[in-house]
């Protein structure tokens, strides 16, 4: 039997997985009650090997209790820990600039300030989606201050740093304009700011129009400032996660705004990644290739197999189904489903294991996750929501 065969009972395999195991594992091994936020550096089994946080994994987690209080149950203790995390990053979380920091101790002092503009987009979507589960004008006022610096320092390139990646000299990164599509984008639809969508909606058409190439097939992680290709191996990178990813955020856009041929070139992007990606020797999907086949691209890890890749493809893939109804979407997820649970959850924890090896063997030690070595509480939770939402679309509109 097909994963897919049962769609109303996929729907109930998420649900479970996700407050069976994943939920649980974190409520229970990661939770920071003494100084707030949660632990990042941790291993399968739960145990912590350093309290110091990742401040962009915090404003992640920060999402994922906040999306659990308001898209599968108003349980308090959620809200409880989403109100932890909440508290830690606002009185750690910037500099004297209002620039969101990148890395910190247990206690919140700073390690890594500033590196990443990241951070800011996924504070902005921390603070939207808690917000949104408790109506605090302060959250609000802070994803507003973090828009408007944000999208100050992202009219300037070269005044924002992107780490752990370095844009190359003369580009723009895709990665930019895929997290701040969404953000801007959903942080204007809560607040119902037309000036604040747009701007998301702006980096939507940057991501179709200069980063996705149909004649090459590809979504491009790097093209010059003025949409042109590079020609560096850099400028022939593609990550195909990320691609899929982005695409998910596309449709989310484009859905909103009623652009059924651009949801149209979302799906046949998602389509184009899935099957290149796929991994013909070992199955599962590779974390990145070059565009030409010159070789390995200029990616750390590109053989690697990442939870994160199979997470955003189950959802993308999902999504896609619903949105087309084309058997490929099927055929594709169900293919990707079983690499994934055979390979990435760990049955005796509870939670998925971060990184696999080409072959589908887990490394030894969480230092293995080099360059960033987490355990990070959102695209598994998220992805789960996410599919279980989508296959209630699904199967609500059958009926």
């Amino acid at each position: 039997m097909r994963p897919s065969d049962d769609l109303r009972a996929l729907r109930e395999f998420y649900r479970g997985q996700l407050l069976d195991d994943i939920i649980p594992w974190w409520m229970e091994h990661a939770i920071d009650t003494e100084n707030g936020g949660v632990f990042n550096f941790i291993e399968d089994d739960g145990t912590v090997v350093s309290t110091d946080k990742y401040m962009w994994s915090q404003l992640r987690a920060l999402y994922t209790w906040s999306a659990l209080h308001n898209r599968v149950d108003e349980r308090p203790e959620w809200l409880e820990v989403a109100r932890n995390i909440y508290d830690f990053v606002v009185a750690h979380g910037r500099d004297d600039e209002g620039r969101w920091n990148y890395w910190v101790t247990a206690e919140g002092e700073v390690v890594e300030g500033p590196n990443s503009i990241y951070s800011d987009g996924f504070a902005i979507m921390g603070l939207t989606e808690f917000a949104r589960a408790t109506g605090e004008q302060h959250a609000i006022d802070i994803a507003l201050e973090t828009y408007d610096a944000a999208r100050e320092r992202l009219a300037r390139p070269g005044s924002y740093l992107t780490a752990p990646y370095v844009v190359p000299e003369g580009a723009k990164a895709h990665g930019v304009s895929m997290i701040f599509s969404t953000v801007f984008y959903e942080l204007g639809r809560f607040l119902g700011d037309e000036e604040i969508m747009q701007t998301g909606y702006d980096h939507a058409l940057q991501v179709m129009n200069d980063f996705r190439r149909p004649e090459r097939m590809c979504l491009l992680e790097y093209v010059s400032l003025d949409g042109e290709e590079l020609d560096a191996p850099e400028g022939r990178a593609v990550v195909p996660g990320h691609a899929i990813e982005s695409m998910w955020f596309q449709m989310h856009i484009f859905e909103h705004r009623g652009e059924t041929e651009r949801i149209r070139e979302a799906i046949e992007c998602v389509r184009w990644h899935v099957g290149t990606a796929w991994d013909p020797e070992f199955g599962g999907l590779v974390l990145a290739y070059d565009a030409d086949w010159r070789g390995e691209p200029a990616w750390e890890h590109a053989m690697k197999k990442f939870w994160w890749v199979h997470s955003e493809t189950l959802y993308a893939l999902l999504l896609s189904y619903y949105h087309c109804g084309e058997d490929w979407c099927l055929e594709w997820y169900d293919r990707v489903h079983r690499w994934t649970f055979d390979h990435f959850p760990i049955p005796e924890h509870g939670e998925w294991t971060m990184r696999l090896k080409r072959e589908g063997e887990r490394p030894e030690g969480v230092l293995s996750l080099v360059p960033l070595p987490i355990k990070d509480p959102f695209h598994t939770p998220r992805a789960m929501m996410m599919c279980a939402d989508v296959l209630r679309r699904i199967t609500d509109e059958r009926e």
